[in-house]
């Protein structure tokens, strides 16, 4: 099929039954007298030949992998082969790769040493015959090679699908080794063109960065793969940097991946200050809970009592903002139901302590729906204690006490997020 389009540029037929590619359709851009029979005795020789020399680089690479080296032969080839002239050889890459491949593998569920065997033998097919001819079959033919050397199933899947995603569209990796070594290969490349200082630029990305981190980003989102990435980019640049290419900034290579996460959710529909009200909070280097309170969040406010209740949790930071500069002291004491005046005072003491009680099981659990649910819950209440009541009362103790309710509100409710980076 690849030397048919490529080299040929013929659409190949595959035929139902066998699951084989059996037939080949070409265009030609003139008529003859014998119908194109001449045309496609010339093709079919053309064709012929080619496929003949495909079936000699194959013969020849299984000579060499099943030989008593293995892949090992083409991983020492790599050796002499530049990966970046600041980040060493292709071999080098994989060292890096194995190493943190291994890192990696305890947190995706893989198998540390068949994560490192994968990652030492992912891009040995770059030293093959076949991958030579036609370098779009990198990976898949590397998984081929894996299996007829006798490798397991696992480390020739990571072969092929480490690559991946290489668009917005593609499948990604789904098995725990093959994981492991496609974040791998993908935070290297972060964390080492960081240390080298060859970042994007506007829309100059000639190392495809942005397409690592959204597949950083999707990998783990998609597999529902939780991991601290302070903890992993820490991890690669630490042997990034045993090299001495430099240190990559952790916390720059992070706000990148935040960026392309933006990105990401935005096409999916969830709104630039919701991510960011999720990114302010504590744990946001953990992608997948990012994107799990992102999306809780963004279903909140699709409810009229999550879009009210966020003017409500406005208002009161905003009048609580103000009494503590004015005052110069932070009201995060504690309010006191005895001094409750109205009714409304004393509804809002008790669905708070309601909501308190849902919030923090759930925020513990993770479950941010029910967290989030909860704290919409709060609407009703919040909006009565604002029509019935005067913070800035006469009496300072009860004024100190309305004072310290709002602040009891506005600490609920960042338990969630930070609602102050929200618009509106």
């Amino acid at each position: 099929q690849t030397s048919m389009k490529e080299h040929q540029k013929f659409f190949s037929v595959r035929n139902p039954k066998s699951g084989q590619i059996e037939r080949f359709v070409t265009v030609a851009n003139r008529t003859t007298a014998d119908e194109g029979a001449t045309i496609l005795t010339g093709n079919e020789k053309v064709l012929g030949a080619r496929l003949s020399d495909a079936k000699f680089f194959w013969d020849n690479d299984l000579r060499t992998v099943t030989s008593g080296a293995g892949m090992e032969t083409w991983v020492k080839a790599l050796e002499n082969v530049t990966f970046h002239n600041k980040l060493g050889t292709q071999a080098e890459l994989i060292d890096r790769m194995a190493t943190l491949s291994r890192e990696l593998a305890p947190l995706v569920g893989a198998d540390a040493d068949e994560a490192e065997q994968a990652a030492r033998v992912a891009k040995a097919d770059l030293s093959s015959e076949m991958v030579y001819e036609f370098p779009e079959l990198q990976g898949l033919m590397g998984s081929y090679y894996a299996r007829k050397a006798g490798m397991s199933d696992a480390v020739a899947d990571a072969a092929k699908d480490h690559y991946a995603p290489l668009g917005p569209s593609d499948d990604v990796p789904t098995a725990p080794v093959a994981i492991a070594v496609a974040l791998a290969e993908k935070i290297d490349k972060l964390t080492g063109f960081w240390a080298i200082d060859e970042k994007p630029t506007g829309s100059k990305d000639p190392f495809a960065l942005r397409r690592a981190a959204l597949g950083v980003i999707r990998i783990l989102v998609e597999n529902d793969v939780s991991l601290s990435l302070n903890d992993v980019l820490g991890q690669s640049a630490e042997i990034v940097g045993d090299r001495d290419a430099g240190r990559a900034d952790i916390a720059d290579i992070r706000g990148f991946i935040h960026d392309r996460l933006k990105v990401y959710l935005r096409d999916q529909g969830i709104r630039h200050d919701i991510i960011d009200a999720c990114i302010a909070m504590d744990g946001s280097d953990d992608l997948t809970l990012l994107v799990k309170r992102a999306r809780a969040l963004s279903e909140t406010l699709k409810t009229d009592d999550g879009e009210n209740l966020i003017q409500g949790f406005k208002r009161a930071n905003n009048i609580l903002s103000q009494a503590e500069e004015a005052d110069g002291v932070e009201y995060s004491f504690g309010a006191d139901p005895k001094f409750a005046e109205t009714e409304a005072e004393k509804d809002l003491f008790t669905a708070l302590d309601k909501a308190e009680a849902k919030i923090t099981p759930a925020m513990a659990a993770q479950d941010f729906s029910t967290a989030m649910a909860a704290m919409a819950e709060l609407r009703g209440p919040i909006d009565a204690f604002f029509e019935a009541v005067q913070v800035n009362a006469e009496n300072p103790t009860v004024r100190r006490n309305r004072l310290n309710l709002l602040s009891r509100i506005r600490t609920i409710c960042s338990a969630v997020a930070d609602l102050t980076k929200l618009d509106g």
